[in-house]
């Protein structure tokens, strides 16, 4: 039998504690999959405020000391539990973490961001030696942890419990990347022999993102598609030429989701529950989704969009190519907040459309499941997209999903194919209005076909978006990363 590990792994936000995006969802979905799957597994995070309200939290180590700069500031850890058998750490510092939001505000980022994550990169490692609990891997995941492989590799090399852990580095998403002015190097407690192109200098400035790029013992990102992407000079934002030379060590995993939690047989905001074998409640769910926001009921194809409203979404592309999605026969049903222009745009079209468009702004967790369910059509048209959830969450309420083909999106649908009445969506390559079109009248003339559209939603239901699938592939990864650490990093 296969020996269990023991995993630790740490993230700036875990679902339900604190969350901003998709990171949250991974951080707090994939450890749970990890312990069904027999490994120790335990989860590290800053204890920011409010997290107390998700469970009772006790302390596990009163004092954490740890060197920032030229100073040692001194922290704790609490110790509270993520479902049934997880352990969570919350990483406690009043000063650094107990604000109104992780990391800014409306105004702009926290101007100690760089201080703030350097205190939680080395006091998880701190707070590991306190513990007296080693794992074979710690699995870092986007800049606010990046440095915790560097230390590992240089001021903790020796240290006789942290020596020889294994360390996996997750880039949840590129564009995000930790860059701060160089003058704060020396918080972090390295030499300055680390600030070269071959380390954590980025155009002369210090990369926390980079610095898990360069020292971590394997790398992944939420896709295999993003993972071949973010190797070119479009994808890349100016790191490409670090992953094609770390491209034998970087992987795709796609993330997977809570397929209890989103279950249309099961879902209680829904008008009537549906399943793949037994497809007519989903009919009431369009009903019921077209009454509640105001569209016209009279059997066009609605296109649903639960999204951040912004260019790298595609959205602008949406706007452009609305009159003549319109005109062809769609409706639309849009849920999101972002950017100001594009959600003023977005109100100014469904006025005008006569009961053909309905826009919400803002984020409704029991809107967002009706409008999965009450659509027949998903839209995504994302200029890059990592992983992204909905276009799975989508096919698994049987809507099924127009994308374009990048990252996870490229990954996780398939193509249809009409003719074989196979496939589960319809994709496009180039980021235009006409594009996106295009896929959408294919989409249209699959619609027409009841006995071929009714196929293409079975085959949409019946893909595993599962996570024990993903973490079997993680699994894999860390006793990759736990086997290079123990030859010795080079």
């Amino acid at each position: 039998m296969t020996q269990p590990l023991r995993i630790l792994l740490i993230s700036s936000e875990v679902e339900p504690f604190a969350k901003t995006g998709g990171l949250a969802d991974v951080a707090g979905a994939l450890p749970q999959a990890l312990a069904t799957l027999g490994h120790d597994v335990r989860v590290l995070m800053p204890k920011y405020r409010g997290v107390e309200r998700h469970g009772t939290l006790r302390t596990a180590v009163p004092r954490v000391r740890v060197p920032v700069g030229d100073r040692t500031t001194e922290g704790a850890l609490l110790e509270g539990r993520l479902g049934h058998a997880v352990p969570v750490y919350f990483l406690a510092h009043d000063h650094y973490y107990d604000r109104p939001a992780l990391y800014g505000t409306g105004q702009g980022d926290y101007l100690d961001n760089c201080e703030r994550f350097i205190f939680f990169c080395r006091g998880a490692l701190e707070a590991l030696r306190a513990l007296g609990w080693t794992p074979h891997v710690i699995h870092a995941n986007d800049w606010q942890s990046g440095l915790v492989p560097v230390y590992l590799e240089t001021l903790y090399k020796d240290d006789p419990a942290l020596g020889e852990v294994g360390t996996l580095f997750t880039i949840h998403n590129l564009a995000y990347q930790g860059v701060f002015w160089h003058f704060d190097m020396p918080l972090t407690g390295l030499g300055w022999d680390l600030f070269t192109p071959a380390g954590l200098e980025f155009y002369g400035k210090l990369n926390f993102l980079k610095g898990g790029l360069v020292f971590a013992d394997v790398l992944n990102t939420v896709s295999k598609a993003y993972a071949q992407e973010i190797q070119t000079a479009e994808f890349g934002c100016g790191l490409e030429g670090v992953l094609q030379y770390r491209r034998a060590d970087l992987h795709g995993v796609v993330n997977g989701i809570d397929v209890a939690a989103w279950d249309p047989a099961t879902d209680r905001d829904l008008t009537k529950p549906y399943s793949a074998e037994d497809l007519a409640g989903k009919a009431a769910c369009k009903q019921a989704l077209a009454q509640e926001l105001g569209i016209e009921a009279d059997g066009a194809p609605i296109i649903g969009i639960v999204s951040r409203l912004a260019a790298q979404k595609g959205l602008d592309l949406v706007l452009e190519a609305l009159p003549e999605l319109v005109d062809a026969g769609f409706e639309l049903a849009l849920l999101g907040a972002g950017e100001p222009g594009l959600e003023t745009a977005f109100g100014e079209a469904a006025r005008a459309s006569r009961g053909r468009i309905a826009i919400r702004t803002g984020f409704d967790n029991a809107l967002a499941r009706r409008i999965y369910a009450g659509a027949d059509m998903f839209l995504m048209p994302s200029r890059y997209e990592p992983c992204g959830l909905g276009q799975m969450i989508g096919m698994r309420y049987g809507t099924i999903p127009i994308v374009r083909r990048t990252g996870g999106l490229a990954d996780t649908v398939v193509e249809a194919r009409p003719a074989r009445r196979t496939g589960t969506g319809f994709g496009f390559a180039e980021p235009t209005a006409r594009a996106l079109l295009e896929a959408a009248t294919r989409a249209l003339a699959a619609y027409r076909e009841p006995a071929l559209w009714r196929q293409l939603q079975r085959n949409a239901m019946a893909q595993d978006f599962s996570w024990p699938a993903s973490a079997r592939e993680y699994v894999a990864l860390y006793r990759k990363a736990a086997k290079a650490a123990g030859r010795g990093r080079t």
